[in-house]
């Protein structure tokens, strides 16, 4: 099985910020939403000994699987470059409503496109990469990992795994305080214990 986390809330979600390759740290409720997903992990795992933490090298990907691997225990964090997000480009950084008003159509009916970023990533390109990943991993039962990624190669990784077509696995939600379990073909969500924003 594995458990799909999203990192928590960073300085440019909050500014609705492209973010991209980009980064930014976590807010303190992005720090919050960190620490609330590895409780409900360690409530959801028995032996956190037998997991493996695999992560985005991307700073805010990162410092999220750290904050879960210590409330875990201390487990290792290991990191691998297929789970990083999904990179606009020239886009990366630039704020959302900026682009979305000199191309009125980059976001599609999902709310994210990938080819229409200047210089960035195709859905093909991040698929791909984001498949080799999981075609990496050791067959279920055996496969037990926390995955953390990002809002777009997360969707992307998911739809892969449900069998979901493009435009069915970019509709899917992005939230920063919930796991997902992909265990057996099919995708379930785990919401942890209600936060207050800041």
């Amino acid at each position: 099985m594995i458990y799909l986390v999203r990192h928590g809330q960073t300085e440019f979600n909050r500014e609705r910020r492209i973010q991209g390759h980009n980064d930014s740290p976590l807010t303190e409720l992005g720090v919050r939403q960190a620490k609330a997903v590895g409780r409900l992990l360690r409530d959801l795992i028995r032996d956190p000994a037998v997991w493996r933490i695999v992560s985005s090298p991307l700073g805010r990907a990162r410092s999220t699987a750290e904050i879960i691997a210590g409330i875990l225990g201390g487990l290792p964090v290991e990191l691998d470059d297929r789970l990083m997000e999904m990179s606009w480009g020239a886009s990366d950084g630039r704020l959302r409503d900026e682009v979305a008003a000199e191309h009125p159509d980059t976001f599609g009916k999902t709310g994210w496109a990938f080819d229409a970023a200047t210089g960035g990533e195709s859905y093909e390109a991040v698929a791909a990469r984001v498949g080799a990943w999981l075609a990496s991993l050791p067959p279920e039962p055996d496969r037990r990992i926390i995955a953390v990624s990002h809002g777009i190669s997360g969707r992307v990784l998911r739809g892969l795994y449900a069998n979901l077509g493009r435009d069915e696995a970019g509709q899917q939600d992005v939230p920063q305080d919930a796991v997902f379990l992909l265990q057996h073909g099919g995708v379930g969500r785990i919401d942890c214990e209600p936060l207050d924003d800041l």
